[in-house]
């Protein structure tokens, strides 16, 4: 990951741009530079190199007296490079990030249409005095902005970069792209124009396609100048990106795992899918001690509330931190976004298929905030880059396209269509295959929920309730979701707007009326916590 922050206007120093970059150097270590561009603003890059490792891959690019920063990855970027050398233009590097200008020049701002890609960038235009800011369509890569007191805006990879520079943080809307004061949008995933497919469409061709463009989405994704790893939970997402990741290299990967030393669920299972691929496996063990002193700085890190994301980030962001300890991993697979294409526990209960489709939609829309956003700073802050295969753009809109008739769980286990185009060719053992899904702040271990409950009880007496009713956004319902905002409101205070609610299953639906978002709590959760 690399941190990107813009500042367009007159009244910032230097000085106080180094101040704002301290907060995400862990994004960039290795380098830093601030361009100051006279009587417009400030751009500023830290760098974590993955692509093109030497100094001519350092940001801002420049040409023609334009600059562009990008935290991202282009995939496919060798063959538009060679395309746009035919063109006549001249590259420095071999970093991805270097064609993004030439291709400006070449497309204007239908530019991001030929992108395959993750990415945020800040691009000023100084031949038409115009500053372009973009994100990808699902938010893989982070950006906020907000105005400053003088009315200047700013931009920036984290929240927390602008936190008392801005009054109001605001995400930045995937799929859009900032031009002379407006956003336009440049491409919807799962927005009221889809298109799909007929109910009677053959499963078999279904999980060929499947199989094929997650194949490719991963074996994209496994280009890399520096050392890559995978998170393996054990569970089923996790284990294919695993399991193509090795087979595609054809050497043995490096994998690794985290869970409870009292219950992990999740370990054992880890150890089956590592040893099936002849992987180069480690395991790292963590404590109700360690859970509880890592979160003030886990809430800190991810800049929210949430109760799912704060469960869910909490072993990975301890994992990562092993990891970066202890290895020199750089990169690394995850395999988030599969739920909310296939289903959770909960869609079980979808009244219909338009209902399951619905959900799934409005789950990849709204990504950015929580599983996405945890993936991100779990693995940044600790000075890796995430990939995530399940999220590549070809594969997220094919899925989204297949008829919900066919994903939904009619065979008595979820996510049957992404089991079954996995079904031959050895790819894991039959048991992780067709194994139930366990959601993975229980599968680290259930008593690490139960730890976060329970220190949460200790810190509050009869007048909680009286404490949570001054919260006027996304108020707190519990002890523990009243303990996670009031450690948010002290690192961002007053910015709660910038998660839309909490994570939790539809309530309209019935059997999905609880008070915590674990998969647990639901009456078909059944064998999937073992």
């Amino acid at each position: 990951m690399c941190t990107i922050f813009g500042y367009f206007g007159t009244d910032m120093t230097r000085q106080q741009a180094e101040d704002i970059l301290a907060r995400t150097v862990s994004r960039g270590p290795d380098e830093t530079r601030i361009l100051q561009l006279p009587g417009k603003g400030i751009l500023a890059f830290q760098r974590l190199a993955i692509m093109g490792l030497t100094e001519s891959g350092m940001q801002p690019f420049s040409r023609k007296g334009s600059y562009c920063l990008c935290n991202g990855e282009i995939y496919g970027f060798r063959e538009q490079r060679e395309q746009l050398k035919k063109k006549g233009y001249v590259f420095q590097s071999n970093s991805d990030c270097e064609i993004l200008l030439p291709l400006y020049e070449e497309y204007g701002l239908s530019m991001f249409s030929h992108l395959d890609a993750e990415f945020a960038l800040l691009l000023w235009d100084e031949k038409s005095g115009q500053l372009i800011a973009a994100r990808d369509p699902i938010g893989i890569r982070p950006l906020f902005y907000g105005y400053s007191k003088t009315g200047a805006i700013a931009f920036a990879s984290e929240a927390r970069s602008l936190t008392g520079l801005v009054d109001k943080i605001f995400p930045f809307p995937p799929g859009c792209y900032y031009v002379q004061g407006r956003f336009e949008r440049y491409s919807r995933i799962g927005g009221p124009e889809r298109i799909i497919a007929a109910p009677c469409e053959d499963e078999k061709e279904v999980c060929r396609n499947i199989r094929e463009k997650l194949i490719a989405g991963v074996e994209k994704r496994l280009d890399s100048d520096a050392p890559l790893g995978f998170l393996l939970s054990g569970g089923l997402d996790s284990s294919l990106v695993c399991a193509i990741g090795a087979r595609k290299l054809k050497r043995p990967i490096r994998t690794f795992a985290i869970g409870m030393k009292k219950d992990a669920i999740d370990l054992k299972y880890a150890r089956i899918v590592a040893e099936h691929l002849g992987a180069e496996h480690t395991e790292f063990y963590m404590t109700p001690e360690m859970v509880i002193q890592s979160l003030r700085e886990v809430i800190y890190t991810l800049g929210t509330f949430d109760i799912t994301t704060i469960r869910a980030s909490i072993g990975m962001y301890l994992l990562c931190k092993a990891i970066h300890r202890d290895t020199d991993i750089r990169v690394l697979l995850t395999g988030e976004i599969s739920d909310e294409l296939f289903g959770y526990k909960y869609t079980d209960f979808a009244p219909d298929a338009e209902a399951f489709q619905r959900e799934s939609e409005k789950r990849i829309r709204e990504l950015h905030c929580y599983d996405v956003l945890r993936a991100d700073r779990c693995i940044a802050d600790n000075s890796m880059e995430a990939r995530v295969p399940f999220g590549d753009l070809d594969f997220v809109s094919y899925v989204l396209s297949v008829s919900p008739e066919l994903k939904m769980n009619r065979h008595g286990m979820g996510k049957y269509l992404l089991r079954k185009a996995f079904e031959e060719g050895d790819w894991l053992p039959e048991q992780i295959l067709w194994r139930e899904k366990a959601a993975f702040s229980d599968a680290v271990g259930h008593s690490m929920v139960d730890d976060l409950k329970a220190y949460a009880e200790q810190q509050y007496g009869s007048d909680w309730k009286e404490r949570c009713r001054k919260y006027k956004h996304a108020a707190p319902f519990t002890k523990e979701s009243l303990l996670y905002r009031e450690i948010f409101e002290t690192f961002y205070p007053g910015q709660a707007e910038m998660i839309p609610d909490f994570w939790m299953p539809n309530r309209g639906w019935k059997g999905c009326d609880v008070d915590d978002p674990s998969a647990r709590v639901l009456q078909n959760y059944g064998k999937s916590g073992e």
